[in-house]
């Protein structure tokens, strides 16, 4: 497995026990469908939530935020909708968050979650 993948499958596993703790359920991980994947899928009371996870170990490229693009986030809208006509489960509501997590292997990461990412 190459850095680049490993980095981002640790940052997925950060994002989904900080979730965690935080009360929303992670029921789904990597749902993939023609038009892209989800990295985490999840429930926060009767809300379903679609979790964009961004890593990186540095920021040297920028802040891993700013990696979720207008077009990146309209895509994620795309898929949540995908994914609820695709499941047996139902939601009243959705939304997008996105889960930022700064690891560069020394220290603890940093992990910042934005609720509700809008377009």
């Amino acid at each position: 497995m190459r850095a680049k993948d490993t980095l981002g499958r640790r940052g997925e596993d950060l994002a989904a026990v900080y979730l965690a703790a935080t009360g929303i359920e992670v029921i789904d991980r990597n749902w993939r469908c023609s038009d892209g994947e989800i990295d985490l899928v999840g429930v926060d009371g009767d809300t379903l939530v679609i979790v964009e996870v961004k890593t990186r170990s540095s920021l040297d490229y920028g802040d891993p935020l700013e990696a979720i693009t207008p077009a990146k986030l309209a895509r994620l809208y795309l898929l949540a909708s995908k994914w609820r006509r695709a499941s047996s489960r139902r939601f009243p509501s959705f939304r997008v968050d996105a889960v930022s997590v700064l690891d560069d292997g020394a220290g603890a990461p940093v992990i910042e979650h934005l609720r509700e990412v809008a377009l």
